[in-house]
């Protein structure tokens, strides 16, 4: 198994990179998350996951280990393939997909392209036990943080800005003031955008 990648960066997209490791060329699936996180340098080490099938052998990268934990924790259940998992991935940042199915939020999952209600729901009840050991449960408990978040995301979404601009801001404005409510975060994000 081939843990990580470290090397020289030859070619990066939203889908793929290319990395060169003595001499050899690794061509490795990304997520957006993955691909967002990229730094322009030219050295960099990504976590990987090969992924084996009867037609063909895939390496996937992940810029943090906790991204490829929840990559190889979706993979897990049944009705999720890569494909799909990478698809969450590049749609919500990997705490996002933790705290998602820790708190059972059906509703947020199924918006990723691809997944219905059972899916979304075999996700939960397949990994709710899983993430709950590996996450701080006081986050997750914050579910109001959580629909504030959602909101003003959504508001910011609907006035034309850039989601993982607005999430980076949005994210920020939360940590140093977590009991803010709908309307303040707004007000503060587009002091920010």
């Amino acid at each position: 198994m081939i843990t990580y990648i470290q090397g020289k960066l030859i070619e990066k997209t939203p889908t793929y990179s290319v990395i060169e490791a003595h001499g050899v060329g690794y061509f490795i699936h990304n997520s957006l998350h993955t691909f967002a996180s990229l730094p322009d340098e030219e050295s960099l080490k990504l976590y990987t996951h090969l992924h084996i099938r009867e037609d063909a052998h895939s390496l996937y990268g992940f810029y943090t280990r906790t991204e490829r934990e929840v990559f190889k924790q979706l993979i897990s259940v049944s009705g999720v393939g890569v494909g799909t998992a990478m698809v969450m991935l590049s749609s919500m940042s990997p705490e996002e997909i933790q705290h998602a199915i820790a708190s059972g939020n059906v509703a947020l999952i199924k918006k990723v392209k691809g997944i219905g209600v059972k899916t979304a729901e075999r996700v939960i009840v397949d990994l709710r036990d899983k993430i709950l050991k590996t996450i701080d449960i006081e986050t997750i408990s914050n579910g109001s943080n959580n629909t504030i978040r959602e909101e003003s995301l959504s508001a910011l979404d609907v006035l034309g800005f850039v989601r993982k601009q607005t999430e980076r801001v949005v994210d920020t404005i939360l940590k140093e003031n977590p009991k803010t409510d709908v309307k303040s975060l707004i007000k503060q994000a587009l002091k920010n955008l």
